[in-house]
């Protein structure tokens, strides 16, 4: 509902500045014509999100190259859209290889620029995490006039909860088995189950460093306690952990893993 009613803004911005030619149009026919095709380009260029997430985590590639591919792609079927649209009453006609590419270039600005707004909007993994608030100091209390032998011992404070611990579940437990980049969350594997938290996956690293692991992959960090196979198919190597869980492992980082004798 937040990415629509976004899309409707975003509508009505065009239809009254009217880019493109259309400030011709009376404003109530631009601004109804731009919202159209809003909500229509959400349904093209949203499916490309997750797709170009997937292929960053599956090929290891740069996310935002992939986001400039799809984008590219989803360009095609909605500057068909936006010409048969145009042809109206009439039947869809093409209209020449130099309207239609004029036609792509400004879907194409378009679409790109609301794309890039989306991941601009979310906090990525790149931008800055958020520090939990500091704990606060109790005032000191009065010490008693009693005597040294006999004054009440003080106990020691509790430490600070981690704060990758606390967004979990209390269900899924503290025997976390390995760390998973999706989009702008991390997936948290434990030996129970799994949970999303809002948080960047080298923050995420940091906060289990007091276990033994790895970052084996751009997306994947593991605990050593938790491989338990290795499997191999070809040069491609992934690490079988508990629950079933496999993790993809990086070609650069397939030495330092011999090294540290874990494959």
């Amino acid at each position: 509902m937040i990415d629509l009613s976004v899309m409707v803004a975003i509508g009505v911005f065009l239809g009254v500045i009217g880019p493109f030619g259309s400030i011709a149009a009376p404003l109530p026919v631009r601004i109804a014509s731009w919202i159209g095709f809003a909500m229509l380009g959400y349904v093209f260029y949203r499916p490309m999100d997750p797709l170009a997430t997937w292929a960053h985590r599956a090929l290891d590639l740069p996310r935002w190259a992939l986001l400039i591919g799809t984008c590219l792609i989803a360009t095609f079927p909605m500057s068909l859209a936006v010409i048969a649209i145009g042809s109206l009453p009439d039947a869809p006609s093409w209209p020449g290889l130099e309207s239609a590419l004029a036609t792509y270039f400004s879907v194409l600005v378009i679409g790109g620029a609301v794309t890039a707004f989306f991941n601009l909007a979310k906090p990525g993994q790149d931008a800055p995490a958020a520090e939990p608030p500091p704990m606060a100091t109790p005032s000191p209390m009065p010490a008693p006039m009693l005597s040294p032998v006999f004054a009440p011992a003080q106990p020691p404070a509790p430490p600070p909860p981690n704060p990758l611990l606390a967004q979990m579940p209390a269900e899924l437990g503290s025997d976390i088995v390995a760390l998973e980049m999706e989009d702008h969350y991390v997936r948290v594997h434990t030996a129970l189950g799994s949970a999303l938290v809002l948080m960047r996956l080298r923050d995420a690293v940091a906060l289990v460093s007091d276990l033994e692991g790895m970052q084996v992959h751009r997306s994947w960090w593991v605990a050593r306690g938790a491989v338990e196979d290795v499997v191999r198919d070809g040069r491609n190597i992934r690490l079988k952990l508990a629950r079933g869980i496999e993790a993809p492992v990086a070609r650069a980082n397939v030495a330092p893993l011999r090294e540290a004798r874990w494959i």
